[in-house]
């Protein structure tokens, strides 16, 4: 209050408040704006920027910025919103409202209607979290199944010949060679080398060996 008698700032009038638990016992003189941070653990730009939405009101006490148990008692509100992830436009909406309480149970019941709105709205986050948090599951389960299916592919079954087709083939043997040393002819030798690069999902001889050595088919 400055000498005049005036209030500074243009909050909302409150009759009657919502009963709110204080960790603290309520002071009896009024607070200085250090005070007042130090007691809900904001700071100063905190306090301002409530005032600035006609939140709180700050008194004068000389050139001194105080608060009175009115304010304390409304920043005990604000600060219980807050803690519960209520934006500041939805504190203003409520403070409105409870400036039109007739007594201190219509006040509790105008709080705890917005506490349950709050509620309510946690829990549907917490299922959508929920949802989430199953879709990334699945999609990891899916990704582990994939790589298991890379890491292990389907056994390749190869006959004795081909076999040692394919360890020509990885020794760099051109395929007239290999059909010599396999007494083989050159189109059935193709023939084979082409089934051997199909048992390996390959698109050509050089791409099935390096899967062949990675199986550990063939030397590497």
């Amino acid at each position: 209050m400055d000498e005049s008698g005036s209030i500074a700032g243009d909050a909302l009038y409150f009759r009657n408040l919502p009963q709110v638990s204080l960790a603290f016992e309520m002071p009896s003189q009024p607070l200085a704006i250090a005070e007042m941070a130090d007691l809900f653990g904001v700071t100063h730009r905190t306090l301002h920027f409530y005032e600035e939405k006609g939140l709180i009101t700050a008194l004068r006490s000389g050139s001194m910025r105080v608060y009175d148990s009115e304010q304390i008692q409304r920043m005990a509100v604000i600060n219980a919103c807050r803690e519960i992830g209520i934006p500041v436009a939805v504190i203003q909406e409520l403070m409105e409202e409870l400036t039109g309480a007739a007594s201190q149970e219509e006040a509790d019941v105008i709080f705890h209607s917005m506490l349950s709105r709050r509620k309510r709205e946690l829990t549907a986050d917490i299922s959508h979290i929920h949802r989430q948090m199953q879709q990334i599951e699945t999609l990891l389960t899916a990704e582990s199944e994939d790589a298991l299916q890379i890491a292990k592919p389907s056994i390749i079954i190869l006959s004795d010949t081909e076999k040692q087709c394919l360890s020509l083939m990885a020794e760099g043997y051109s395929a007239p060679r290999i059909a010599r040393s396999l007494n083989l002819s050159f189109e059935a030798l193709r023939e084979m080398e082409d089934g051997i690069i199909r048992k390996f999902q390959a698109t050509n001889r050089f791409q099935a060996v390096a899967k062949a050595v990675l199986l550990g088919m063939v030397p590497n």
